[in-house]
């Protein structure tokens, strides 16, 4: 079927444009394509990441009920190494961290608390991190070292815990008033249902802090 001269118009215009354009469009094609498959791709990869660290934490979590130290270092060092950007980083850190406490370990314990604390992006586990390793660093009597982890008016979720703890590290340093007044922070800060809020009570009055 012959074109009209309107169609043969429009044929014309659409070859000039694409003579004009058309490698253009193409590379636009092919880069929208590629992004596509590179996002694809990134989700595929990220999703066999968690799935292969997943294995692995729960090889971590069977050496830690087997209080095999040996294996524990092994497994959280493979989630270290492999998978230190997916969640399970800084989940391995804080049970690995718990199993060397638990075997007098104090400075293996340090570590993965510490690798928490600068390398991973979570708030949440980040503090978590801060608040156990000043814990440690109490035991060893770092006050000061163990102070520098705790922010005195940390607004967030965990600052009841926070409070409590630069509680004990007060306590230990002799400051008395200032101990008080962190306890008291934390009665103000914790969950009414938490169970920690009796623990913080108990150690306010003994300190002869009286009722928040």
């Amino acid at each position: 079927m012959a074109y009209d001269l309107e169609e043969q118009e429009q044929i014309e215009t659409l070859k000039a444009f694409w003579k004009s354009y058309g490698n253009f469009i193409l590379t636009v094609i092919t880069v929208v394509l590629l992004a596509i498959a590179g996002y694809r791709g990134w989700g595929w990869y990220q999703h066999s990441q968690a799935t292969s660290a997943s294995l692995v934490y729960e090889e971590l979590k069977s050496a830690v009920e087997a209080r095999d130290v040996a294996k524990v270092k092994q497994h959280a060092g493979t989630i270290f190494g492999e998978y230190g950007s997916t969640v399970y980083g800084p989940m391995a850190a804080l049970l690995a961290a718990r199993a060397y406490y638990d075997a007098g370990d104090l400075k293996a314990a340090k570590a993965p608390l510490q690798w928490a604390v600068d390398k991973n992006s979570d708030a949440a586990f980040s503090t978590l991190a801060r608040i156990r390793l000043a814990g440690i660093l109490l035991d060893e009597k770092a006050f000061d070292d163990a102070l520098q982890l705790l922010p005195e008016n940390d607004a967030g979720p965990f600052a009841g815990e926070i409070a409590d703890r630069r509680g004990d590290i007060l306590v230990a340093k002799a400051r008395t008033e200032d101990a008080r007044s962190a306890y008291k922070l934390a009665l103000e800060k914790l969950d009414e249902r938490s169970s920690l809020r009796r623990v913080v009570q108990f150690k306010l009055d003994a300190l002869g802090g009286g009722q928040s």
